[in-house]
């Protein structure tokens, strides 16, 4: 048995689930991050700042309780841990994760955050710099040099590493098409394999265009031009929509799928519709991870085995869809938008969990569901990361953003009216 970490009653956020006991251990004393409280104080709110903060902190901590369990299936989940994760578990070969296969040398688990959130931080540096929207320009420009020149804290290596070298393949395209290949940065994402790679960071851009999802859909499409293309694509612009839905007031999990419908295209937008509509029928992610699997099913090219993709898998198509946003929707479905269950929804369902817990912990964390203070805490000690300070940078590009927006908007009105067109009365 694996050790939990900072995994608590559903409600509390603290203490240990009193059905396994034995397998928890005692939560880690640190270095008390700002912003990371102590056991029971939670992460999330109504106002812009808690909502990106909700967003980002919960995608870290999402991707954080679906790493150690990557690649497997419910069943086998079930089986390793002697019933559902509930927490922050330990690597799946316990001491031998350096050299176990298929993960070596990566240490998954103990609440080490994965390439998700490195390359969501990595592409909210980017709009710390810019401090406007984003486009596939920016993308060559600032997080290439970002991934291949400056060393940083990688949890997984548990050592100062270049992104570079943690990053997936599919990442890796970025620099060899852009920085080695010079190809126009709005077609680079042509040739790669079509997977989540874009999508999983994408939430950024939703929470810059706050409340405005159809400005996220498409600043989404253009930055993840260069790296994705198809429905790979496509998901990231539509993840960056979820996200900017998710933070209007009065959002719930429907309003969000809603909005996804509206703008998502071909396979993306019909998987989506067969899992939320199958989601409806659960209330408890247990109930639905068969489920929601055989509705995704028809659209996802991987196949059955997480592990040995097909032949079909990952390639260009009008017809699939990526399978870890829709089960990402399906989940804040199932969970009525509760941030603990949706995430949880995620972890077990296996497969790629990672990237689908922290696309859901992003859009419960952006809706303002409450992020536990307990796992948050543990997942920023164990990461060695400050997971608060993206946020604070963040809400105030997002402030600058919109600001330039409203003078580009009333430019374009008095532009407008001077042409004879009718004047705009606020």
């Amino acid at each position: 048995m694996t050790t939990e970490k900072g995994e608590g009653r559903r409600g509390d956020g603290c203490g240990t689930d009193p059905s396994r006991a034995a397998s928890h251990g005692t939560e880690p004393s640190g270095a008390g991050q700002r912003g990371a409280g102590v056991c029971g104080e939670r992460v999330g709110g109504s106002g812009l700042d808690e909502r990106i903060s909700g967003a980002l902190v919960g995608a870290a901590v999402g991707d954080a309780l679906g790493g150690p369990v990557e690649g497997y299936s419910p069943d086998q989940i079930l089986q390793r841990h002697g019933g559902r994760v509930h927490g922050v578990v330990g690597p799946w070969n316990g001491d031998d994760w350096r050299t176990a296969r298929p993960i070596a040398p990566y240490h998954k688990g103990d609440g080490h955050v994965t390439d998700d959130t490195l390359m969501t931080h990595a592409l909210v540096r980017v709009y710390a710099r810019v401090r406007d929207h984003l486009d596939a320009y920016a993308i060559a420009d600032h997080l290439v040099p970002d991934l291949m020149t400056e060393p940083r804290w990688i949890p997984e290596l548990e050592a100062d590493a270049l992104p570079l070298q943690r990053i997936f393949l599919a990442e890796k395209w970025l620099v060899a098409r852009l920085h080695y290949g010079h190809v126009d940065p709005r077609e680079a994402g042509a040739g790669n394999i079509v997977n989540c790679g874009a999508a999983m960071y994408m939430a950024p851009v939703g929470l810059v265009n706050a409340a405005n999802p159809e400005a996220a859909y498409a600043e989404a499409l253009d930055v993840a031009g260069a790296h994705q293309s198809s429905y790979g694509r496509e998901a990231a612009g539509v993840l960056a929509a979820a996200v900017a839905a998710a933070c209007t007031p009065g959002a719930t999990p429907d309003s969000v799928v809603t909005t996804c419908l509206a703008l998502a295209k071909d396979g993306t937008r019909a998987a989506i519709e067969a899992v939320c509509d199958v989601a409806r029928d659960h209330t408890h992610f247990e109930s639905a991870l068969g489920p929601l699997r055989a509705a995704v099913a028809p659209y996802d090219t991987v196949g059955p085995d997480y592990r040995a993709p097909s032949l079909g898998a990952r390639r260009p198509s009008r017809l699939h869809a990526i399978e870890e946003l829709p089960v990402a929707l399906g989940m804040l479905t199932v969970a009525r938008g509760d941030f603990r269950h949706a995430v949880l929804g995620a972890v077990n369902y296996g497969r790629d969990c990672d990237s689908i817990a922290t696309m859901a912990g992003a859009l419960a964390g952006a809706l303002g569901s409450p992020v536990p203070g307990a796992w948050a805490k543990t997942v920023a000690e164990a990461s060695r990361l400050d997971l608060w300070e993206p946020a604070r940078t963040l809400a105030g590009v997002a402030r600058e953003v919109f600001e330039k927006d409203v003078r580009r908007r009333r430019a374009h009105e008095r532009a407008f009216a001077g042409m004879g067109g009718p004047e705009c009365s606020d």
